[in-house]
């Protein structure tokens, strides 16, 4: 069976229980994801713990946002441990993307656009014009011209994004929530069945799977909802 289009967020407190979660969801989804408070604390063994035999792909969440010869640094530096994707900030501008483009040619630059805990009225005041969507769709399309392969932007925002950008163009959606599920500090939520629908290609879902009482479980039950959908779009 072929794994659901998910990234599990495992911001988790410890080594042992990332690995947990990991082995947990990894039947049901393509992907994992290491932010930046577990590869601090752990560094880059973490990677290779929750990879495993597996063979999962690991999605690094770092948000790089420095001047393009930090990034590239950067870059290079975790481009050994193969993630399939490293998100970097498309507010850093089109040098700073291009340099970690050129830096890890093996992995998919994912550039974040506006971020899923941002209103209208906080873009405003970090000096953003326009609603979050204006936003997005101009910072998408810098990105892309820079040479990123992927974006992230939330699924309020994904349908106009993926108008701007084209077919080709991988969507990373957070703030993705099942039907019922508290939204807790995102402020631009949706389903995973309408994120999908609208245009995304990978869900990122952190503690409606990992914060349930069995975790995999709680995955498999997104994946049949996601298959379901698949088929009657079929």
């Amino acid at each position: 069976m072929t794994p659901a289009p998910i990234a599990v967020a495992l911001d988790a407190p410890d080594l042992e229980t990332a690995a947990r979660w990991a082995a947990l969801v990894t039947p049901h989804v393509s992907t994992v994801k290491v932010g930046l408070e577990l590869y601090l604390r752990y560094g880059p063994d973490i990677i290779a713990s929750l990879r495993g035999a597996s063979g999962v792909q690991i999605f690094l969440d770092l948000k790089l946002h420095d001047i393009p010869n930090t990034v590239a640094g950067a870059a290079r530096s975790v481009q050994r441990l193969r993630p399939s994707i490293l998100t970097v900030h498309a507010a850093g501008g089109a040098a700073m993307i291009r340099a970690a483009v050129d830096a890890a040619p093996h992995t998919k630059i994912a550039a974040v656009t506006v971020l899923t805990s941002l209103s209208a009225a906080d873009l405003d005041l970090v000096g953003f014009s326009g609603p979050p969507a204006d936003v997005a769709r101009r910072l998408a399309t810098l990105a892309v011209s820079a040479g990123a392969t992927a974006l992230v932007c939330s699924p309020h925002e994904v349908a106009s994004v993926r108008a701007e950008v084209g077919p080709d163009i991988t969507l990373i959606t957070p703030g993705v929530r099942p039907a019922g599920a508290d939204s807790q500090d995102q402020a631009r939520v949706s389903t995973p069945e309408q994120a999908l629908a609208d245009g995304a290609d990978l869900l990122v879902i952190g503690r409606p799977i990992t914060a349930a009482p069995d975790p995999g479980a709680a995955a498999a039950a997104i994946a049949a909802s996601l298959r379901r959908l698949a088929a009657r779009s079929g």
